[in-house]
């Protein structure tokens, strides 16, 4: 099993921080990476515009692993929600359809689809989930519903913000052919944890920021875009999304015509070096680690806090089988005491509170020791 990567990051032993679904720290390598990207602006004169392209393609190819796709059916976006715009500008939504969201999911695959709906006349169909907290079933059912307007698009994260509840994708992507409707994940929390293989899922769109599972910075996030979408106009226009626009030429509009690949979808300003370098350098790491091995190591460490909290009855634990192997979400039958989590910061455990459950997520950082403390604070902090 992959060993604890604590001395990797600057990260006292008396810090016990279980949330990297909000954002984890980068490791300390990352931050040197960041530091000579910071020089390299400092001295604009070394860096060439071929210098500049490699950065940006080193961060493609690494994202591109992570969900086993290739580099030209990724472009480089600042967060899932640019993404999400983006495949709302480039899908067609017919009116009399519907998209389908989770109930509470995160802002991002969500927000886009209910500004436009008044629009374009389509419906937003919100899925809730039940006490049982199976999110496939409920998506399925959903699909399925009789009577029910047909269905455009389902826009859902591959696992739930909140409760950790993870979504079959195979599953719901069968159900969706089946009906002719598109598949757009939001791949927040399984991107770097998760195995995710866009060949094999074949989805419209799939996107991931870097800033949580990643190990790296805000600002950097990836977007897969199928093949069959590539040809559609991108949400801004950039030079580098052209065949041909460039200084160096008297004609400066030399080739207009798109790029054949998803880098016409590159957003503007791509080329900060600070970021793109840190996410690049995050990424190899998680890859040489391998997201088999950290999946592994991280079921082992919520596996490990769900065994001691088991027979705590102020808490409920969803079941393993319904839940994502590396997040842990508490609920409180009886409520959450008000300020929480404060009240754990004050211990220096750190997770988070996500709509009355406790969400607990752990990464490489993290040790059994951590576990052992995280669980003790649990029970005393509701004695």
């Amino acid at each position: 099993m992959l060993a604890s990567q604590r001395e990797l990051f600057d990260m006292p032993r008396d810090i016990c921080f279980m949330n990297a679904a909000a954002w984890s720290p980068i490791p300390k390598s990352a931050v040197a990476a960041g530091k000579i990207g910071a020089e390299r602006k400092s001295r604009p004169w070394e860096v060439t515009d071929e210098f500049a392209d490699q950065q940006v393609e080193r961060a493609r190819t690494a994202a591109a692993k992570m969900i086993n796709a290739q580099p030209d059916d990724i472009a480089v976006v600042s967060s899932v929600g640019y993404g999400v715009s983006t495949a709302a500008k480039v899908f067609d939504t017919p009116a009399g359809h519907r998209v389908l969201v989770l109930d509470r999911d995160h802002s991002s695959p969500t927000l886009e689809w209910r500004t436009r709906s008044a629009d374009v006349d389509f419906e937003v169909d919100v899925v809730e989930v039940g006490a049982d907290h199976d999110w496939t079933s409920a998506v399925l059912e959903a699909i399925a519903r009789p009577g029910a307007k047909p269905i455009a698009l389902a826009s859902i994260s591959s696992i739930h913000w909140s409760d950790g509840g993870s979504i079959d994708l195979d599953k719901v992507q069968a159900a969706l052919r089946a009906v002719g409707a598109g598949l757009l994940v939001d791949a927040t929390h399984a991107a770097g944890v998760m195995p995710i293989d866009v060949a094999q899922l074949d989805p419209d769109f799939a996107l991931f920021p870097t800033y949580k599972w990643l190990l790296g910075p805000y600002g950097r996030a990836f977007v897969y875009v199928a093949k069959r979408h590539q040809d559609k106009i991108p949400l801004e226009q950039t030079s580098y999304g052209r065949k041909r626009v460039t200084s160096a030429d008297a004609a400066y509009y030399t080739d207009l015509d798109y790029v054949p690949s998803a880098r016409r979808f590159d957003m503007g300003e791509r080329d900060f070096f600070v970021s793109i370098d840190v996410a690049a350098h995050s990424m190899e790491l998680i890859d040489n680690w391998g997201i088999d091995n950290i999946r592994e190591r991280l079921q082992m460490l919520t596996s490990t806090i769900a065994e001691k909290l088991s027979d705590f009855k102020p808490i409920e634990i969803l079941r393993e089988d319904l839940r994502a192997p590396h997040i842990l979400s508490l609920g409180y039958p009886s409520g959450m005491p008000a300020g929480y989590a404060e009240r754990l910061a004050a211990e220096k455990v750190y997770a988070a509170p996500r709509l009355g459950r406790l969400r607990v997520s752990p990464h490489v950082y993290n040790d059994e020791m951590d576990c052992i403390r995280f669980a003790d604070v649990i029970r005393n902090s509701l004695d």
